[in-house]
């Protein structure tokens, strides 16, 4: 199993029960081939450094992930990319 720390900014105007659902859903695509979430840390609401597509806000979740391929990782960042409530993600291996 690799280790990865995966961190993405979701919209900021999300309601509670919306941006927990996404949450899920994303770390599901995580746990296909029996990965597992490691750690969940949700930073909360932030301000941007700079805006992305005009939003100044951001809602920060970082987790570090134990997957067993790469593919699983490549597959949540297509996902994440093409997520209109995801304004950035970012992934890294350990």
């Amino acid at each position: 199993m690799k280790k990865y720390e995966i961190m993405y900014i979701l919209k900021a105007n999300l309601d509670d029960a919306s941006r927990n659902e996404l949450i899920g859903k994303l770390n599901d695509y995580l746990t296909v081939d029996g990965g597992t979430i490691d750690n969940v840390n949700e930073w909360g609401l932030r301000d941007l450094a700079y805006e992305i597509n005009k939003e100044k806000k951001g809602y920060y979740v970082v987790i570090e992930a134990s997957v067993s391929s790469s593919s699983v990782v490549d597959e949540f960042a297509r996902r994440a990319k093409f997520n209109a409530n995801v304004l950035r993600h970012l992934v890294i291996a350990k």
